[in-house]
C-alpha cells in the first residue's frame, strides 16, 4: 500500500470558507477516483506546522495506483482551479506500507 500525504500552505488572505470548500471537495473524491482506498483531510493544529494549515492523505493499492490517481480528472480539476490559484507552498510525502 501506498500513502500519500500532501501538507498545504495558502496564500495569506485566503479566507476559511475558501479552505473549507477545498477540504470538502477533496473529501468527495472518496468513492469517486476508484484508486482511492482511504482518505483523510483536516486542519493543522500544531504548533509545529511552519505555516502549513492543512493536510491531506490518501492511500492507494500500490505505485501504478497513485500514478492513475494523480491523472484522475477530478482530482486534477480540484487542483487547477481550486487549490493552484491560491496555493503558497506545499509538501508531498509518498512512502509505501507493507
Amino acid at each position: 500500500m501506498i500513502v500519500h500525504i500532501v501538507l498545504f500552505k495558502w496564500q495569506a488572505n485566503t479566507s476559511p470558507e475558501t479552505i473549507a470548500s477545498i477540504m470538502s471537495a477533496l473529501r468527495g473524491m472518496k468513492g469517486k477516483v476508484p484508486e482511492i482506498i482511504d482518505l483523510s483531510c483536516g486542519d493543522n493544529f500544531s504548533e509545529l506546522s511552519q505555516g502549513f494549515k492543512n493536510g491531506l492523505v490518501v492511500k492507494v493499492k500500490d505505485k501504478a495506483a497513485l500514478d492513475a490517481y494523480a491523472k484522475n480528472s477530478l482530482h486534477q480539476e480540484i487542483i487547477q482551479t481550486l487549490i493552484k490559484p491560491i496555493l503558497a507552498d506545499k509538501i508531498t510525502v509518498d512512502y509505501e506500507v507493507e
